[in-house]
């Protein structure tokens, strides 16, 4: 039973809920639940929780068994489809939609800069490198290899709040965001045609899925955003996933899911952006990235100056439960990306 609503984001509320094991934290969608209230019934799924994901501290509300959600259904596209939960939203891309027209013939991006990054932690830092010479339209182009509900991101709302973003657009299987679509092609020209991004910046939601093998893991879809970007005209960017103080050592460096995503999926070509790191992590980074340079473009971009730009940044920044501090090197990498996509705008 909910006991009380402790806070609510766009799309999401998060509430303590009393049960027979004692008080949960648990996240319920409006828009799939119905508004939860103290005092209502609800069904929770606890996987996450019980599993202890670090991006899945919560128990999910299922439904309210005592009232059905105010909505309608809207839309032909469904997501999550053929399960109990399947969501149906209205798409940017199809017909009946306000956008159907522009997109129905648009297959360009005229060299907009596409940041491709692995991890949803990116995302502010990214946008941090991007913003600091100045405001930027940036759109957000959400894979589903993570989260699906775009409402699960705290970040990504406190982003748009911020005026970080014009907007969220959730592709494939994920849904929520300000538009959706089917692809994430058409996501990235919905970024360009609809929100009117000068940037977009493509990653999965948050939480990601990997196995310790070298192909089982959530972020090889970096690749094919890549592969996307260039085929519509846009100009792929890759932003490094760089750590110095991950544990596992196929993450020190720059993590192979980067050196795979980027050297084995992507068959277009990219700029990958190497930041330039201080002291022996530099020189790893640096070697390490040599196996990108026979399909890619390696730009050495400074990192000076980016801490700062970080540390104005409207969101907290976490990746693996790291801060800033923790793991400089990690967000000084994702921001030198949207630094040198910056630079390749008027």
């Amino acid at each position: 039973m909910v006991a009380q609503v402790r806070r609510e984001w766009p799309g999401a509320v998060e509430l303590e809920v009393t049960t027979g094991d004692g008080p949960l934290r648990a996240l319920a969608y409006p828009a799939l639940t119905g508004r939860p209230q103290a005092g209502d019934r609800v069904l929770l799924n606890a996987t996450a929780l019980e599993l202890g994901l670090g991006t899945g501290g919560y128990a999910l509300v299922v439904a309210l068994p005592d009232r059905l959600p105010e909505n309608s259904p809207v839309g032909h596209l469904v997501k999550a489809r053929y399960t109990p939960l399947q969501a149906c939203v209205l798409g940017a891309d199809e017909q009946g939609s306000p956008h159907h027209e522009v997109l129905r013939d648009a297959d360009d991006l005229a060299g907009m800069p596409v940041v491709v990054a692995d991890l949803h932690s990116a995302l502010p830092a990214i946008l941090a490198g991007l913003r600091e010479a100045g405001p930027r339209a940036a759109a957000y182009v959400m894979l589903d290899g993570g989260a699906l509900p775009a409402w699960f991101s705290r970040a990504a709302a406190g982003l748009r709040d911020a005026g970080w973003l014009a907007g969220t657009i959730s592709t494939g299987q994920s849904f929520g965001g300000d538009l959706e679509t089917v692809t994430v092609h058409t996501g990235l020209l919905a970024a360009r045609h609809v929100l009117g991004a000068e940037v977009a910046v493509v990653t999965q939601g948050p939480g990601n899925l990997g196995t310790g093998t070298r192909w089982g893991f959530s972020g090889v879809a970096c690749g094919e955003a890549v592969n996307a970007a260039a085929v519509l005209g846009g100009r792929p960017v890759a932003s490094l996933r760089i750590s110095e103080a991950d544990p596992r050592q196929r993450h020190r460096g720059i993590s192979h899911h980067s050196l795979t995503a980027y050297g084995r999926v992507a068959l277009a070509s990219a700029d990958v952006v190497v930041p330039a790191l201080d002291g022996d992590l530099g020189a790893q980074v640096a070697a390490q990235a040599q196996q990108l340079a026979k399909r890619h473009r390696l730009v050495s971009v400074a990192t000076g100056g980016l801490l700062e730009a970080l540390a104005a940044c409207p969101v907290p920044l976490a990746t693996m439960g790291r801060g800033l501090a923790e793991d400089s090197a990690y967000f000084l990498a994702a921001a030198a990306a949207g630094r040198h996509a910056a630079s390749l705008l008027p």
